[in-house]
């Protein structure tokens, strides 16, 4: 089923359309932020931006996502999740005042990033609430179209917000009361989610009661306990887990792309402006969103004619090749179109391991298994940051980054196609 059908189909049910607008809503907002909080931390004017505080920008941006992740649910699970989501955007929209404070009084970068944690820490809980309640508003039959639609309408609407960002930083400037201005603005928008949520039942989302739930201490103790059984599980389902490992290493040498643009824009390119660097940054962005939109519509039928496992090396030895030839002449007009292919193998990479570990690993593993996933999706990224902060030149331009970067999606396809082709052969 295509995703325009996919999206029909669920939107019938009214609970599911007031969750999902409260999802959208808040992905918009989080646009808003996440271009805010890139702003000032690569793209200020009165700052010289080094690879070592990209690697810190990524780190506070991506690390509660990861460190987080596995713990939520333990409280997700104990907690109303209808209250959560009403009462976090409130929560996050007063830590966004605070930020926004800080800003404008022009404190010390790390007090402004501790706040910026905070602020997605809460953002972690609701997020995983949503995801928690979805089931609550779709018949089992319909939910494999939710969420089919649910991520890629969310990736979606945070790009928009981040064009909106964009247009707003345009107007308010890129000093720190512009920043601060943005915060705000995000603050407002996510708060207004909240108002969406606050029209569904407060029982309606769950979770119910259980007697035998463990007690909260006991249940995250369980959470190591489980992420270790998880990856053993993995270990015996070769396909997920290596299908898996691509996407991590995909991750991985995205963040090196990522930390290789930022500084390529913000002094090779630019000679050190700070507004037409983030301006080239945008547009790589906006290209790498649509090469993920089309990676939506083209993955099903590639998939299909393919399989999942020859579209995956397909994939990662195309990123690999393109990257070399369309960023190794460190032509300005290259990034964009790499940013494009990236985004597009990048999306197929995902999408197929998403369904891969779906398909594979057993139900009572599932979700330990998808933890897994958060935590190496999330953190190859910041990994990889860090290792460009100690190989970046000051300018960005190094072609040892680009070799690595271009020669490890091919190793990557090669490793992946001998683990899944010895696996085919212990099966047969």
């Amino acid at each position: 089923m295509s995703f325009v059908a996919d999206l029909r189909v669920v939107l019938r049910g009214r609970d599911f359309r007031r969750l999902f607008s409260t999802r959208l809503v808040s992905q918009f907002s989080d646009g808003i932020f996440q271009f805010g909080v890139t702003g000032f931390a690569f793209f200020s004017p009165e700052s010289q931006t080094t690879a070592f505080e990209v690697a810190a920008g990524l780190a506070v941006l991506l690390l509660p996502y990861s460190v987080l992740g596995p713990f939520v649910g333990v409280f997700i699970d104990r907690w109303s999740r209808r209250q959560i989501l009403v009462v976090a955007p409130f929560i996050r929209g007063m830590l966004l005042l605070v930020a926004a404070g800080l800003v404008a009084a022009d404190v010390p970068d790390p007090w402004f990033y501790g706040a910026a944690l905070a602020v997605l820490g809460v953002n972690r809980f609701f997020l995983a609430a949503l995801g928690a309640s979805l089931p609550h508003v779709v018949p089992p039959e319909r939910l494999i179209s939710a969420n089919a639609v649910v991520p890629t309408s969310g990736t979606v609407a945070t790009f928009v917000g981040a064009g909106l960002g964009f247009l707003l930083r345009e107007i308010f400037g890129g000093t720190d009361f512009g920043v601060a201005l943005l915060l705000v603005t995000s603050g407002v928008v996510f708060t207004m989610s909240a108002l969406v949520a606050r029209t569904m039942d407060r029982q309606l989302l769950g979770p119910w009661a259980d007697p035998n739930r463990p007690q909260a201490r006991q249940a995250l103790r369980n959470v190591v306990t489980g992420l270790a059984d998880g990856a053993k599980h993995l270990v015996g389902h070769r396909v997920a887990a290596a299908t898996m490992g691509a996407m991590a290493t995909h991750r991985f040498l995205f963040g090196m792309c990522t930390a290789l643009g930022i500084i390529l824009y913000r002094y090779y390119f630019t000679g050190g402006d700070a507004d037409a660097a983030l301006r080239g940054v945008s547009l790589v962005v906006v290209a790498a969103g649509v090469g993920t939109a089309l990676a939506v519509v083209i993955t099903p039928y590639a998939t299909e004619r393919f399989g999942i496992e020859r579209w995956v090396q397909i994939a990662l030895v195309a990123a690999g090749v393109l990257t070399a030839a369309l960023v190794l002449p460190f032509q300005e007009w290259g990034l964009p179109v790499a940013g494009f292919v990236l985004g597009l193998a990048g999306q197929s990479v995902k999408i197929c391991a998403d369904t891969t570990v779906q398909r594979d690993v057993e139900d009572i593993y599932r979700g330990r298994a998808f933890s897994i996933y958060d935590m190496l999706f999330n953190g190859m990224y910041v990994l990889a940051a860090a290792l460009s902060a100690a190989i970046l030149p000051a300018n960005g331009k190094s072609y040892l980054a680009v070799v690595i970067i271009s020669v490890g999606y091919p190793v990557a396809a090669l490793a992946y196609r001998m683990i899944t082709t010895r696996s085919r052969a212990k099966v047969v």
